[in-house]
């Protein structure tokens, strides 16, 4: 028999329940149903720690139950980089209709990037046919947009997070002088800008230290500089045009061993300090490979005729194509280097292919003038680097870790009166040549790197500066006693006391 007390309870529980039971006039859902499946889900998963992720728990309960609703709202797919670098190289594969007439008429400033292609795929180096077709369209805009006289594949450099297609082309008339012009302007306005009016009113000290002549850049056309060379990270891309190369650069840079992030604004941190961001850096970089690796076979070029250079010691600076070459075997050209000559000037430890005379007396500090004759004696204390002249046989390179700086091969043995001559540096990873007739080619895919040996040892840092000696006049003395104070307070009256009593006789006298 049950009490009221529990007729009671029951009542309650009852309407308590009814109330928990009452749906939602919003979502149609009541309280009672998502505290069941709550507490459901709570028991199957077994969460730890349930208390404080409750209300995740609760509002992943509620999401569960549009799961099965399907709605007629899509979300936008997100285009991937493979579909948006693909939408960038639609543009490669446009000709407009008026300029397919036009170039059959124009002399061509591409190479033929299909047959370089074809023989690199026998050398068994080069980026794929399809790579480097796009590559040749990529070229061929470069050139439309910026008007080159002549352009061709530099090679291809690998970054950490991207990579570098290079294209070495040469300057229009007239560009070296702009070039110039600007660079000239962009270095004055790195100076800082001078204050005259808070120099007046707070005059700064002015240090009196004065460094060391820095050694001119070459000129636009000339040495490391003789070519512009653009980058871009994939074909389709836009190209940017590198700065020229500067002797501090280049030094640095032998010095240096770094990776390319693929970034040509971020800093270069090293030891010593790189003068110059990462495009500086890859184009000193891009100069010590020419200089380095960029060969022909012995005869295709001649050297050039110079007027006014009368002098046979003078080395020559540019070459020309020799008309009267005749094709080398490629079988002779694998057995002997000295079928290889360098065809780019060398690059001295100045940092530049042409030497320069940067010794200044240390009396030109002065108002006073030089003599002529004391000058030229002066200056001819200085001995003139010389390095290797141009069109050096490549039998003449020094070996480096007790490696040759070339090998040699043929691109088959099964066919060999086909096959072409395969030349690889091994002092720059990832340099290649071939020959083949009258034609060859140079390309470089690689890091960027020089080999340096089996362990490389980074340069280490300078010894800390010696203290300044001490002495008499610059080290502090310890601080008087008051007994000394006061001796010192008495010799001092008793010399001046005396000093009195002697210009007092001096005046009765």
């Amino acid at each position: 028999m049950e009490g009221p007390f529990e007729n009671r309870g029951n009542t309650e529980a009852a309407n308590l329940k009814a109330f928990l039971m009452k749906d939602s006039t919003k979502s149609n859902r009541n309280l009672y149903d998502h505290l069941t499946q709550l507490l459901t889900k709570v028991m199957d998963e077994h969460t730890n720690n349930v208390v404080d992720v409750i209300e995740e728990i609760s509002h992943d309960v509620k999401r569960d139950l549009f799961n099965g609703i399907r709605s007629s709202l899509r979300d936008l797919p997100q285009d991937t980089a493979a579909e948006l670098l693909t939408e960038q190289q639609r543009t490669l594969f446009y000709q407009p209709d008026d300029i397919i007439q036009e170039d059959k008429m124009v002399e061509t400033v591409l190479p033929n990037v299909n047959e370089i292609g074809f023989y690199l795929e026998q050398a068994e180096v080069g980026l794929g046919r399809e790579e480097m077709q796009r590559i040749f369209l990529a070229l061929k805009n470069l050139v439309d947009s910026e008007q080159l006289p002549r352009c061709r594949l530099w090679g291809k450099i690998f970054g950490i997070e991207s990579n570098y297609i290079v294209a070495e082309a040469e300057y229009r008339e007239g560009e070296e002088d702009q070039e110039s012009i600007e660079e000239n302007l962009v270095e004055e306005e790195r100076k800082p800008e001078s204050l005259e009016d808070e120099a007046e009113i707070n005059p700064l000290p002015q240090s009196i230290y004065k460094s060391h002549h820095e050694v001119p850049k070459e000129a636009i056309g000339t040495g490391a500089n003789k070519f512009a060379y653009y980058v871009c990270k994939e074909p389709g891309l836009p190209w940017i045009k590198l700065p020229s190369v500067s002797p501090a650069q280049i030094t640095i840079a032998r010095q240096i061993r770094k990776f390319f992030t693929g970034k040509l604004n971020s800093s270069v941190e090293s030891y010593p300090p790189f003068p110059g961001n990462e495009a500086n850096y890859l184009r000193a970089q891009i100069a010590r490979i020419s200089a380095g690796t960029h060969v022909s076979p012995n005869g295709f070029y001649q050297a050039g005729d110079e007027e006014g250079d009368e002098e046979d010691d003078i080395p020559h600076d540019s070459c020309e194509v020799n008309p009267n070459f005749e094709d080398i075997q490629a079988s002779v050209m694998v057995e002997s280097l000295s079928s290889w000559v360098h065809h780019v000037q060398h690059i001295l430890q100045q940092g530049r292919c042409t030497w320069v005379n940067i010794a200044v007396k240390p009396a030109d500090d002065s108002n006073e003038e030089i003599e002529g004759d004391e000058k030229e004696e002066y200056l001819d204390e200085v001995e003139p680097e010389i390095g290797p002249s141009l069109l050096t046989p490549l039998s003449q390179d020094a070996e480096m870790f007790n490696t040759p700086p070339w090998s040699c091969k043929l691109s088959t043995l099964l066919t060999s009166q086909h096959a072409i001559a395969v030349l690889r540096s091994n002092l720059w990873p990832g340099a290649f040549a071939y020959a083949c007739g009258k034609k060859f080619e140079n390309i470089y895919v690689g890091w960027g790197l020089k080999y340096v040996g089996e362990v490389y040892s980074p340069p280490v840092p300078p010894l800390p500066l010696k203290e300044y000696p001490s002495g008499s006049g610059i080290t502090e003395t310890l601080d008087p006693s008051p007994e000394e104070e006061q001796a010192l307070k008495e010799d001092l009256e008793d010399q001046q006391a005396a000093l009195e009593e002697t210009e007092e006789s001096e005046d009765e006298d």
